[in-house]
């Protein structure tokens, strides 16, 4: 039985989403009290954000779905220092256009799960460049800087390992910390924003900017973090054998996204319905029910729910009957992931070690070796064996295509260009 009263805790808690407050209590009772304005803050280090993330969004989303404001905010600013938070080293630092840039990617993500506007609850998508790129130093050291202890920073756990491994932490990278705490101090002045929500690698981040509040005057701030999630195989979220799901639609298909999560382990299932679906919960609690050879069609559910409200229900269906046909069937569905390959190139044959990297199916001519002896590797459905074995025109079925095939779930079709 949930603790929590009002709308938003609830929902959080009873699906998961809750890995520590600042304060239970008085969090509750502020969300059953007043319409409350929270933010997460995503930095730009990438075109896209990707799966890992999507638990954040998802909080923004209930934030709005139980009646209160959420705010997405875009590190325009801290993302030219970059979150240091237990990183083995420092990230690589982006130029402004490259930031810039990765913002106006990310930023479409985002509508497919929160309403924007001017009203009370529409969210908000706020650049902390705003205030970020026209701070004076001297005056930000005096009015900001003086509020933060060096030797209490120096005991952040996010600090604390990377001096521990002996592994440099730039001045640079110091301040990372206080730049956030100011971003929540600041967010209250503009919008009224009570609340920092994000993953629990970020908890000493949001602490501090609740301390500097309180020594700057502001009303008691609070902060919510969710679990950092892994499978139940230890894999972390967000990433697969051939690299990071990616939300936008340009760096990942909605058939490659959705068979990602059809591709879930059977023991996060129900966790992932909660987390990652908008389904009732005694809809999810039906469907965690079911055992056997039932859970895939569960898991077909969680993916196709997932990926609808990611890349639309058209979409996300067309991805299930294209698996369907596939899998099921053993036809070859039109739809399939592709590759454009000038005909030229397949004229004068492309090593069959080559065109599965660069059709995306392995990292290196390597992987493939290795999926070869693992009898993984097919072309237009029949094994592969020899690695110096060539691909070309010859290989084009009547339907146009050279179909390429990793295991029974990876599929991408060449097409001749």
């Amino acid at each position: 039985m949930s603790e929590f009263k009002s709308d938003f805790l609830h929902t959080l808690h009873e699906r998961g989403f809750i890995h520590q407050t600042s304060d239970n209590a008085g969090l509750d009772a502020l969300f059953n009290k007043e319409t409350v304005t929270a933010y997460i803050g995503f930095d730009p280090t990438a075109p896209s954000l990707h799966a890992g993330g999507l638990i954040q969004i998802m909080m923004l989303h209930w934030m709005q779905a139980t009646g209160h404001q959420p705010i997405s905010l875009m590190g325009g600013g801290t993302g030219m220092v970059g979150d240091p938070s237990f990183k083995d080293e420092a990230r690589q630092l982006m130029m402004p256009e490259t930031i810039a840039s990765n913002i106006v990617s990310i930023k479409s993500v985002f509508s497919n799960y929160l309403t924007y506007g001017d009203g009370p609850k529409d969210a908000l998508m706020i650049n902390n460049a705003d205030w970020l790129l026209g701070i004076n130093y001297l005056e930000f050291l005096r009015d900001v800087g003086r509020h933060f202890s060096v030797n209490r920073m120096l005991a952040f756990d996010s600090v604390k390992t990377r001096l521990d491994r002996e592994q440099s932490l730039s001045f640079l990278e110091f301040n990372y910390m206080i730049l956030q705490a100011y971003d929540f101090v600041e967010l209250y002045k503009r919008t009224g924003c009570r609340l920092q929500m994000g993953g629990s690698d970020q908890w000493g981040n949001i602490i501090n900017g609740i301390d500097l509040g309180h020594r700057m005057g502001t009303p008691q701030l609070y902060a919510l973090t969710s679990p950092l999630l892994t499978t139940s195989s230890g894999a972390k979220m967000g990433k697969s054998v051939n690299g990071a799901i990616w939300l936008n639609p340009d760096m990942m298909s909605a058939y490659d996204f959705w068979q990602y999560w059809r591709n879930t382990e059977d023991a996060d299932v129900s966790r992932f319905l909660k987390l990652y679906t908008t389904l009732p919960m005694g809809e999810i609690a039906r469907l965690s029910q079911l055992a056997g050879t039932e859970i895939n069609e569960v898991k077909k559910i969680l993916a196709t729910e997932i990926t609808a409200t990611l890349h639309g229900r058209a979409a996300a269906e067309e991805a299930a009957e294209t698996a369907r046909k596939t899998f099921e069937e053993g036809a070859l569905a039109a739809n399939l992931p592709s590759i454009d390959v000038p005909t030229a190139e397949l004229e004068g044959g492309i090593g069959v070690l080559a065109l599965f990297v660069r059709a995306g199916l392995a990292e290196s001519n390597g992987k493939v070796r290795q999926f070869l002896k693992d009898g993984a590797v097919r072309l237009n459905d029949a094994v592969v064996s020899d690695d110096r074995q060539v691909i070309g025109t010859g290989d084009v079925t009547p339907d146009g295509v050279i179909k390429l095939s990793l295991g029974k779930k990876k599929h991408i079709l060449v097409r001749p260009a």
